[in-house]
């Protein structure tokens, strides 16, 4: 292909805004990936979360049943279920922190997607306009320019062309021709 062909900066045009939306395709499966292994880590801490939960309750039920059966019997027992009340208060206290650190992550990661959607959508909005700017910018000028070109070309083929012979005999036919 030329370089001076309309066709060529077309062509190039259209190239470049393809591997644009290649990589606008490899970063959107690259953000669709890390947001799955996100969201398969924070099921996977709830998921053991919840057995935690329900043996802290457990135990906590265990601990309350056990003071009330031994309270008579002895002072430091109740002591230690006294602590142990408190380390499962502790326990629970953590796993709230966690579920709001866990909540928190969820909601950070929707608004980096939502961040990273938006950035795609701005590179889109650029490619677009790059394209239009090239297609006025270079591409119309350039058709111009071509066709201003084959103008002067045929104009200088005109002026510089042999003269027409001189036509010395006349044939039958064009004798008999009235017009």
């Amino acid at each position: 292909m030329n370089t001076n062909d309309p066709q060529f900066w077309q062509m190039v045009s259209s190239i470049v805004i393809a591997v644009c939306f290649v990589f606008m395709a490899i970063a959107l499966l690259w953000i669709a990936l890390t947001v799955r292994k996100v969201v398969a880590t924070v099921k996977n801490v709830e998921e053991k979360v919840e057995p935690l939960l329900i043996k802290v309750d457990a135990i906590s039920v265990q601990g309350r049943e056990i003071s009330v059966h031994f309270n008579e019997i002895s002072a430091n027992l109740a002591t230690t279920t006294k602590y142990l009340a408190e380390s499962t208060e502790l326990i629970k206290d953590e796993i709230a922190e966690l579920r709001l650190l866990v909540n928190d992550t969820a909601i950070v990661a929707k608004d980096k997607v939502a961040m990273v959607s938006r950035s795609i959508d701005r590179t889109h909005m650029q490619v677009t306009d790059t394209t239009e700017f090239v297609q006025q910018k270079i591409v119309v000028p350039a058709r111009e320019i071509a066709a201003v070109m084959a103008g002067v070309k045929k104009g200088l083929e005109v002026l510089f062309a042999p003269a027409p012979k001189q036509i010395d005999r006349a044939y039958e036919d064009e004798e008999m021709f009235i017009g």
